[in-house]
């Protein structure tokens, strides 16, 4: 697949789409109905683990948290909490591998990747779609973005539930510069070659990868 490089920052704006509107509304339609679908047939699993996590540790049942969305615009991200909340600032951290303050019902959570299902409302307000670059913190954003080649171009699409860096074991944190970019060239090379069967196979594999709990903690 080509690699594209840029150097621009966030907030990010560009000449033109990547896809023509019609291209665009059939993956809207897509993340729309899918999304929809799936919410309601998640929904026992979702109260089921709102009343776990309420039973298991104190403080809110989402974990709300700012996130560049496409264009670099902000949006809201929500994931079920899956740490302690810090007494001193009421913010909840980057976990490592190993992190003492995820409780327990957060550690099968995020093993299994049911912590990323609130994000279905995410899709179906239409601030994420259901394939895409991983959205970051805006703290994270601008500083990859000074560190890491080409980082504005992940922005051209929505952010995603999964994505082509999630599938090939670059699931969870990373903690080095060489990680960060070999992330960012892999949505790179989504961005270019993005396409509905794309993310049909995008979506297969990632079954697959939740199913083995790999690169997850």
């Amino acid at each position: 697949m080509a690699m594209l490089t840029s150097k621009l920052t966030a907030p990010y704006e560009f000449e033109r789409p990547l896809h023509s509107r019609r291209e665009e509304l059939y993956r809207r339609a897509f993340d729309l109905v899918i999304a929809t679908v799936a919410l309601i047939l998640v929904l026992p699993a979702l109260i089921a683990i709102a009343v776990a996590i309420r039973v298991d540790s104190p403080g809110p049942i989402l974990f709300r948290q700012t996130r560049g969305g496409i264009n670099g615009r902000p949006f809201r991200m929500y994931k079920f909490r899956t740490m302690t909340v810090t007494e001193e600032n009421g913010e909840i951290t980057q976990a490592i591998r190993g992190d003492p303050r995820v409780t327990r019902v957060g550690r099968h959570l995020r093993q299994t990747s049911l912590d990323e299902l609130p994000q279905l409302i995410n899709v179906i307000r239409g601030e994420m779609s259901l394939v895409g670059p991983r959205p970051h913190a805006l703290q994270h954003d601008i500083e990859f973005s000074k560190l890491v080649d080409g980082y504005a171009l992940r922005s051209r699409v929505k952010p995603g539930i999964t994505g082509w860096a999630q599938i090939h074991g670059l699931r969870g944190g990373v903690s080095t510069i060489e990680a960060i970019q070999r992330r960012v060239d892999l949505d790179n090379e989504y961005v270019a070659h993005r396409n509905l069967r794309l993310d049909i196979l995008i979506l297969i594999r990632t079954g697959r990868e939740v199913f083995r709990q790999t690169n997850a903690y």
